[in-house]
């Protein structure tokens, strides 16, 4: 049986590509399932994003309404990070994380990010230790709120 993550993965591995060759500038951040037949898609754009921009992507993605209802938010405050050029972009910043199987016996982790490398990021925890997580061990990240 196929876990929700796994079906994050795929998901975002068809949409991504297709969304990001499609409108020049926008990039997926995350797709979450909210329910087995609900998705959201959370996109950026170095132009911010607006109902507009939503709106091509909903329709880029109409297919897939013959199974599923299909949400396109912007980032908001808890920005999704997936990928090595999200973490690159808020190393210095506070960020929680969730990891499929455990990292060291955690599967939850609130912390800074450190370093970023092309396979993993390097997490300040509490007391000055320091955590290398896998990027493909996490199934959520999400900035948090500093302000």
């Amino acid at each position: 049986m196929t876990t929700t993550y796994e079906r994050e993965r795929r998901l975002a591995q068809e949409i991504a590509p297709r969304v990001e060759r499609e409108l020049p500038g926008v990039d997926v951040l995350a797709v979450e399932l909210l329910t087995p037949s609900r998705f959201c898609v959370y996109v950026d754009h170095p132009a911010g994003v607006d109902h507009a921009l939503c709106e091509r992507v909903t329709s880029l993605l109409r297919d897939y309404l013959r199974e599923y209802t299909v949400d396109v938010s912007s980032p908001g405050l808890a920005r999704p990070l997936r990928k090595p050029r999200h973490f690159a972009r808020v190393v210095g910043h506070t960020v929680s994380l969730r990891t499929a199987e455990p990292v060291n016996r955690r599967s939850k982790f609130k912390g800074t990010v450190v370093e970023v490398g092309p396979e993993v990021l390097v997490l300040g925890v509490a007391d000055g230790e320091h955590q290398t997580i896998p990027y493909d061990a996490i199934v959520r990240g999400n900035l948090i709120d500093e302000g």
